[in-house]
């Protein structure tokens, strides 16, 4: 998808991943609006400031992103598009600096852990958890010490004017996140191949198996399934699914009828486009 007066919130700095996000799906042309919270990402969509906003659901290494899930339940947004991210680290230091020169290095807790066999090589570097990666390099700019580094994007380094010591470092090539794409649409989009939801089951003995069979039964594949625990509702659980098809997909309409009938709940967030894999 291109377009080019797009205004899209996400959460980070410039330079986060989440914004390379922005830009692989809305073009390079976009106005991205960086937000320090998520929940400030969700209040300026749900307020009309900006039409869309792009956050992340999952990574194929370290997992659901919680807090998200949380608000796509709690919201009225509907996701109306899905893009996958490579991540590929880069250690990032001033213009000046070179590899022998570096003492701390800074990133996100799970960037450091994502680029732990790299760091090995290096145990005279102190290793610094700092709450963002793009962020990270946008704070040694600032602080302008030789001896500083962080793990970031390329971009990041190109974005804050840094220095890209060494590509690739993450001990894993085959690391991706997942992102939506949400909005304050007044209906579900009427194409897709692809449908995100969430429902609530009762507390009575194979619940969930029964749920399960409605799926199976029709033939319609599931491509996640996570429980999350349901917020002020003590030992309650939702879980979340992504399925393959359309909400108009005659199966799957039958099987969410079905599902409606058999759940305490079900939300449904949106059907949309499966995101293509990104080029290598």
């Amino acid at each position: 998808m291109t377009a080019s007066k797009h205004r899209v919130a996400f959460q980070g700095v410039r330079g986060a991943y989440s914004e390379d996000a922005v830009c692989q799906y809305f073009g390079p042309e976009v106005e991205s609006v960086p937000c320090n919270e998520f929940e400030e990402v969700f209040r300026l969509v749900e307020k009309g400031d900006v039409p869309h906003a792009v956050v992340p659901v999952e990574n194929s290494i370290e997992g659901s992103v919680t807090v998200v899930s949380d608000l796509l339940l709690d919201s009225d947004l509907t996701v109306t598009g899905e893009v996958l991210v490579a991540v590929r680290h880069c250690l990032i230091s001033h213009p000046g600096s070179e590899l022998k020169d570096i003492k701390k290095v800074y990133s996100h807790p799970q960037a450091l852990g994502q680029c732990r066999a790299f760091l090995s090589r290096y145990p005279q570097w102190e290793k610094i958890p700092s709450y963002d990666t793009a962020g990270s390099v946008k704070m040694i700019k600032e602080r302008g010490l030789r001896e500083e580094a962080a793990i970031a994007s390329k971009r990041a380094a190109s974005v804050y004017g840094m220095k890209v010591l060494q590509e690739d470092i993450q001990s894993t090539h085959q690391n991706y996140t997942r992102f939506f794409v949400v909005e304050k649409a007044g209906s579900i989009l009427d194409h897709g191949d692809k449908t995100a939801l969430a429902f609530a089951l009762k507390n009575v003995p194979g619940a969930l198996y029964d749920t399960l069979g409605i799926f199976a039964a029709r033939g319609v594949n599931l491509n996640k399934l996570e429980s999350r625990p349901r917020r002020g509702r003590t030992w309650e659980y939702v879980f979340y699914v992504d399925i393959e098809g359309h909400v108009n997909d005659p199966k799957v309409a039958d099987a969410l009828t079905d599902l409606v009938r058999k759940a305490s709940f079900v939300k449904v967030f949106g059907s949309f486009p499966r995101a293509k894999p990104p080029a290598d």
